[in-house]
């Protein structure tokens, strides 16, 4: 077969796909996600939607959702290509699967294109439909098509030109084997593996180190099957702990779009599909559960069923609540002790608890701060989004944060008089200089935020900070020799 004839194609209209296309997402999940989000009651409805067609879907997502269309993960490059077309004259049209409400809101955002074809509630337009839609407007070849996916073949098979936005080989063969391919460009998406991956975030599992701290504490590292138990343990938080940040990001994807930072998680950047997250989330919570279900203590499984509730409370609510969220914050990083007490079958010791207590809320205080700060450095005078602080309340949280960080000083202090502590340690007058270091520590953390160089989470920054490690280090070096001379 001969390759066609595409001269003068240039001129012909532009025809733009949306989903996986002009943006990195997909507006039916997008719209799916904030139904579940914002009427998880109504799940059940999804399915009845569903059952009568995903035209009926579309349709009733788009009139019970609210999804912000003008801060979604637009492709930048295909974006930058139209407006160089528009400036040339060239008519441009948007026609996607998504529903007709969406695509008007995206158009009217964009003020890029001519005509704007969706689906509505009879017609879902995809794939042989919006081909048969586009050649019953233009004639065969009488138009170009910037698709994405599989079902974009078909449509390319009677466009003038076909451009591809994936880097998938097969695909962009596929497109190549009309003979009438035009421009290829990036989709800015990862692989499933690797987004998801990314997304579930390793590098915060060193949290669940806490897990360690009654064994360590307790002084039963010799003890294999204590040993054991609190691996097992770390494993466990570190399932659930993910599956609660895949969980987290999916409610607040909306936020984080907004956010300086926070925007290149790969849900708010589109670089994973909202989809995979919905799907994984549950699966690492069960795996987590299972394996805790299997060989860690009744008690252990119930401090994690709380863990598990309290940030759902966090994602879902608490987190808009001045000083509740901290306090929250805080109570889900005691709990890692908690469990961890409670998987080597330990007593729970008050000193540990009053001190990890103190010193996660000065963490969570310091977050907080973080934030606040950095929108007053951009100029912004409203309250953090999703968030329940405004500006004036800039100067309270870093004195309750720093007053909650010396408190924890305090009772490590304390600690060191308990009878108890002399049983467990030779000189336990050597633990005094634990304090110094922590002063040290704490204040060092403060001050960098006051000047705007803290990282809204202070254990990344923790994790990144070499003098954070060498403190670290000394307090560990105390303890031993603590116990040792």
């Amino acid at each position: 077969m001969p390759p066609p004839d595409v001269s003068g194609a240039d001129d012909l209209p532009l025809v733009v796909d949306l989903d996986g296309t002009l943006i990195k997402t997909d507006l039916l999940v997008e719209t799916a996600s904030s139904f579940l989000i914002e009427q998880p009651w109504r799940a059940g409805s999804l399915l009845g939607w569903l059952a009568a067609g995903r035209s009926t879907l579309k349709a009733r997502l788009a009139q019970d959702t609210r999804v912000e269309l003008a801060s979604l993960p637009y492709n930048e490059e295909l974006l930058a290509w139209l407006r160089v077309e528009k400036q040339r004259g060239r008519r441009l049209v948007l026609a996607t699967a998504s529903h007709q409400t969406l695509a008007d809101g995206v158009a009217g955002h964009l003020g890029l294109f001519d005509e704007v074809l969706g689906s509505d509630a009879a017609t879902n337009l995809k794939s042989h439909a919006k081909r048969d839609a586009l050649v019953a407007r233009y004639g065969e070849r009488g138009y170009e098509y910037v698709g994405n996916d599989w079902p974009d073949v078909a449509i390319w098979r009677g466009a003038a030109r076909a451009h591809v936005v994936s880097r998938s080989p097969r695909l962009i063969e596929a497109a190549r084997q009309h003979g009438n391919l035009g421009r290829v460009m990036g989709d800015g998406r990862l692989s499933p593996l690797a987004g998801l991956l990314r997304a579930m975030r390793p590098h915060q599992w060193l949290k669940n180190l806490l897990v360690l701290m009654p064994l360590l504490a307790a002084h039963q590292y010799g003890d294999a099957l204590s040993v054991m138990h609190a691996l097992l343990g770390l494993v466990v938080f570190s399932l659930t702990a993910s599956s609660v940040y895949l969980l987290n990001d999916l409610v607040d994807v909306g936020d984080d779009r907004h956010h300086a930072r926070k925007r290149r998680r790969p849900f708010a950047s589109g670089q994973l599909s909202l989809a995979a997250g919905w799907l994984a989330w549950p699966l690492l919570l069960a795996a987590g559960a299972g394996l805790a279900a299997l060989a860690l203590p009744p008690r252990f499984i119930g401090a994690l069923a709380v863990y598990f509730a309290l940030t759902l409370g966090y994602s879902f609510r608490l987190k808009q609540v001045p000083v509740v969220d901290v306090l929250s914050l805080a109570a889900l990083y005691t709990l890692r002790i908690v469990a961890g007490a409670f998987a080597v079958s330990v007593e729970l010791s008050f000193w540990l608890l009053s001190f990890s207590m103190f010193v996660f809320l000065s963490l969570a205080f310091i977050k907080r701060y973080s934030e606040l700060h950095a929108a007053r450095q951009a100029g912004q005078s409203k309250p953090l989004r999703g968030r329940g602080y405004v500006q004036q309340d800039l100067e309270l949280v870093s004195s309750l944060g720093s007053n909650a960080g010396y408190i924890a000083v305090l009772v490590l202090a304390f600690y060191i008089q308990d009878a108890r502590t002399a049983r467990l340690y030779a000189h336990p007058t050597l633990i005094w200089l634990a304090c110094p270091l922590m002063l040290y520590w704490i204040s060092r953390a403060w001050l960098i935020a006051h000047r705007g160089q803290m990282h809204d989470d202070p254990i990344v920054f923790a994790l990144k900070d070499r003098v954070s490690w060498l403190v670290g280090a000394l307090l560990a070096g105390v303890f031993v020799l603590a116990r040792a001379l």
